[in-house]
């Protein structure tokens, strides 16, 4: 299965839609140039879906991490939500629920975003 994104820019924020299986370093250097352009503009707080995500590895985890820098660096945020179970059991596996803010559906990331 193949990864692909999308992302809806709102003003001072955007709602990154991912889904298919991140699992290679490469999949996701369109996702992180698009992020580059989303901080030139201001944009830096985002609310990141999961729920078409099927499967990631400790790549995808990486691309999650980078994301969330990029964002924090830009005096931002970046919020996941609607994870499914195997998604969701990798974040508290490796303790990145401590380190990102976790959502369960788009409305309640956009309440933590304060947007």
């Amino acid at each position: 299965m193949v990864f692909e994104f999308n992302i809806n820019k709102q003003n001072n924020y955007a709602v990154i839609h991912l889904s298919g299986e991140l699992i290679e370093k490469g999949q996701a250097f369109g996702l992180l140039e698009n992020t580059e352009g989303l901080v030139k503009e201001n944009c830096n707080k985002w609310a990141i879906d999961l729920e078409q995500l099927k499967y990631m590895n400790s790549s995808g985890l990486n691309t999650l991490i980078q994301l969330l820098t990029k964002a924090r660096v830009a005096g931002g945020e970046a919020v996941l939500y609607s994870m499914n179970k195997k998604i969701n059991e990798l974040i508290l596996i490796t303790k990145l629920h401590t380190l990102f803010k976790v959502a369960n559906s788009k409305e309640d990331a956009l309440k933590l975003l304060d947007v």
